[in-house]
């Protein structure tokens, strides 16, 4: 049985860039939090008639990654952390939609570094509608947390108050909107 979901337009859906975004969040020295993004590259969202049979692919671009601090930035796009010379994209491919807890979840594939795990997204749908030139949206944000060194990306330094520099597990969040081809 099909769930509810007031505005819902099936029909393949593809990157509105300008209004889509990675985001992250990790913790800094065990005290505070840095956050960062990643621009999307690209991205289709396949929406059926059943929302549950909903299935979405997406590439970030590795370079984009900006945390407002340049010298950072170019730290984790080192070997060090994303090596994004020789590891340019992370993808994600959903394996399933599905409800938990009240809500919708996306179950998939995260690549990064060619290294694949499967993670959960909670979703939460922003809408669908019609932008001022006739084309219809469709908009989600998407949460999970994942450890960043199942991943590969293990680099950190100990600190002398005890604890280490960077945190192992990243919150990413996903803002994406699509428009829907013809």
């Amino acid at each position: 049985m099909a769930i509810d979901i007031p505005g819902y337009t099936p029909g393949t859906y593809v990157l509105d860039a300008a209004h889509s975004d990675v985001g992250f969040e990790v913790r800094h020295m065990m005290m505070s939090k840095v956050r960062g993004h990643f621009e999307v590259k690209e991205a289709t969202f396949v929406l059926p008639e059943n929302p549950l049979d909903a299935s979405v692919e997406a590439t970030v671009d590795v370079a984009s990654l900006n945390s407002r601090d340049e010298g950072r930035d170019q730290h984790l796009r080192s070997a060090d952390f994303f090596d994004a010379e020789t590891y340019p994209k992370i993808t994600f491919v959903s394996t399933q939609v599905r409800e938990e807890d009240g809500g919708l979840v996306v179950d998939g594939d995260l690549t990064i570094k060619d290294v694949t795990k499967s993670v959960t997204f909670a979703l939460d749908i922003g809408g669908f509608g019609t932008d001022p030139w006739g084309g219809s949206k469709a908009g989600a944000t998407a949460t999970a947390t994942i450890n960043r060194e199942d991943f590969g990306l293990t680099w950190n330094a100990a600190l002398e108050t005890g604890g280490v520099l960077v945190g192992r597990e990243v919150k990413l969040t996903l803002d994406l909107q699509g428009a829907l081809q013809s």
